[in-house]
């Protein structure tokens, strides 16, 4: 079916989903909402998706507020004033009116939360930057007009939600969540059950119903004319529902994944999509389809807890271990890298890497620093950590600690940081990352919501009056991670489709073999321990007995000497072609 012309692809899945006749009717809907839809040709000239360019700032609409500005117009100026050529795309997480879940409970999709701002706004940041939308596609709020309509028994809202009998069998349905699986409501034709994978605010979305397909799709049109140029599918695994199954990567999930990918080549082929599924790699990895089919970037979930043993333990064969067994069906297709995010640390993903102690130092570790655990109810009634709630900094160093060197706790981090934008793939920055920021007890005090550790409002001219001080630490972990995003975006080697090995040079380095690609090697050490490390050049493997030159600082490596590695040290080290 992938080597069909979109709008063929396009008919046949929807066969396959609603069987020929309605499927033919679908389609024939379809057609006439991509007709009436202006075509936007590919926007990179090399044909590539991606490449060392690319980096992604990951923010909420309002993390930065300014007198007389609205939220995102101030999230403007601060990117335009600092991230300008660094990153390539920012998330702004959802940005529409809601209900709860800090946006994923959506009121309207097409419209800006007023509180942040306006599709001016919006469009105003799109003039610097790529910009990439949440499409929450598997649900939407209880407070918003759909569900409304669906309370009064208003057609077609009717049958837009997930009516379930409640004696029906859902002991196989895999939940993310502990609240009820279906939620009892009154309906003007009377009490029924709906389908809410995620909270009773977050009602399913019925896509056995073709009008809701088509109604979604529209909301995918509706933000490329807008300026997406990514699209994040939400929580995609759990779209489509049948009693009797596990609900989550159903066949007919994929055809729909699928749909969405054809209507973007179809109209906006530079549109990218991103799939946001937590869970087990080969789950996760599922969603790259046969490598030019389906999403052409997935969350790298297992990262983030893998870097934290390492860097915490001292011992990076685990991060090694994983790292050797990382491949993509194509080379359109890479992996979205990401250490911290809007959501907590999820553990889940590292199961099976990590063993269940190992799980349990680390959030016992999240806790002394002053963090939470969120714990999820296993079927045999004990609980076990699946999210991890602070800042990746204060993980990585006790905040409270006076007796280990600030230096020593920043070098910890951007070690974390330059792992991560060393993998092959796309960088996801959280823009707390970028200042180092600590927990914000005080707004967890206010809420009682754990994530809330991470989520801290800052104040414009504060933040940029940290910036302006070299001295602060705000500054120092600013002016390190600039130094990392400026070095890898000029290299040809971190391009996301150049070749990965991951030599062994012993458990306190993680190393990554990149290359080559237009003549470039690069040999990138990172020190995951508190001591210095010392190779000989000659284990980096063909070429490290010749010159090299480390990119960061730009010295030279003698080829008869050895690489010293300091504490927490990075070493991006080039052979061939390097750009000035």
């Amino acid at each position: 079916m992938a080597s069909a012309a979109p709008r063929a692809r396009m008919q046949q899945r929807l066969r396959f989903l609603y069987g020929e006749e309605t499927g033919e009717a679908a389609f024939a809907d379809l057609a006439r909402l991509l007709d009436a839809v202006p075509r936007r040709a590919r926007s990179s000239a090399s044909g590539d998706t991606f490449d060392q360019t690319d980096a992604l700032l990951i923010t909420y609409g309002d993390t930065f507020l300014a007198e007389g500005a609205t939220p995102l117009a101030a999230l403007r100026a601060f990117a335009e004033r600092h991230l300008d050529g660094l990153v390539s795309t920012i998330h702004i997480l959802p940005f529409f009116p809601y209900s709860s879940d800090y946006g994923f409970s959506v009121i309207d999709y097409e419209q800006v939360n007023p509180e942040l701002g306006s599709w001016a706004d919006v469009e105003a940041l799109g003039q610097r930057f790529e910009l990439m939308f949440d499409f929450v596609a598997n649900h939407c709020s209880a407070e918003g007009p759909w569900f409304q309509a669906f309370l009064r028994s208003e057609a077609p809202y009717d049958g837009y939600f997930i009516v379930t009998d409640p004696a029906a069998d859902q002991r196989g349905v895999t939940r993310p969540r502990t609240s009820p699986l279906l939620t009892p409501v009154q309906t003007a034709s009377g009490p029924v059950s709906v389908w809410t994978t995620f909270s009773a605010d977050q009602v399913d979305l019925n896509y056995a119903n073709p009008a809701v397909l088509l109604r979604m799709v529209q909301v995918v049109l509706e933000y490329v004319r807008r300026g997406a140029t990514m699209l994040r599918l939400d929580a995609i695994g759990y779209l489509w529902k049948e009693i009797g199954t596990s609900c989550i990567h159903l066949p007919q999930t994929h055809e729909i994944v699928k749909l969405f990918r054809d209507v973007l080549d179809d109209v906006a082929p530079d549109v990218a999509i991103v799939t946001e599924t937590n869970v087990p790699h080969a789950d996760n990895i599922s969603y790259f389809g046969s490598g030019s089919d389906e999403a052409q970037m997935v969350y790298q979930f297992p990262l983030a807890p893998l870097v934290l043993h390492s860097l915490l333990t001292g011992d990076a064969g685990k991060l090694s271990g994983w790292a050797r067994t990382l491949e993509t069906p194509s080379d359109r297709t890479t992996f979205f890298n990401f250490e911290a995010s809007h959501d907590g640390i999820g553990v889940v993903p590292a199961r099976g890497i990590l063993t269940d102690e190992e799980v349990q130092v680390l959030a016992d570790t999240v806790v002394a620093h002053g963090g939470q655990v969120s714990y999820k109810t296993n079927p045999d009634g004990s609980e076990s950590p699946y999210e991890l709630n602070a800042t990746l900094f204060d993980i990585l160093s006790d905040p409270d600690d006076a007796t280990e060197p600030w230096e020593r706790k920043r070098d910890r981090f951007l070690c974390s940081q330059a792992i991560m934008l060393a993998l092959a793939g796309v960088p996801g920055i959280y823009v707390h990352s970028l200042f180092g920021s600590h927990n914000d007890q005080e707004g967890y005090t206010r809420s009682g919501w754990k994530r809330d550790l991470n989520h801290e409002r800052l104040p414009l001219a504060e933040v940029e009056r940290r910036l302006a001080d070299p001295s602060s630490e705000a500054a120092r972990v600013f002016a390190g991670y600039r130094r990392l995003l400026q070095t890898r975006r000029a290299q040809p080697a971190f391009h996301p489709a150049a070749p990965q090995t991951v030599p062994d040079l012993g458990p306190g380095l993680f190393a990554l073999r990149r290359g080559p690609r237009d003549g470039q090697t690069i040999v990138a050490v990172h020190n995951v321990t508190a001591d210095e490390v010392r190779v000989e050049p000659a284990a980096l493997g063909p070429g490290g007995s010749a010159m090299l030159r480390d990119l960061l600082d730009g010295s030279a490596v003698d080829p008869t000497g050895s690489l010293t590695v300091p504490p927490f040290g990075v070493r991006w080290l080039s052979a061939g072609a390097t750009p000035d």
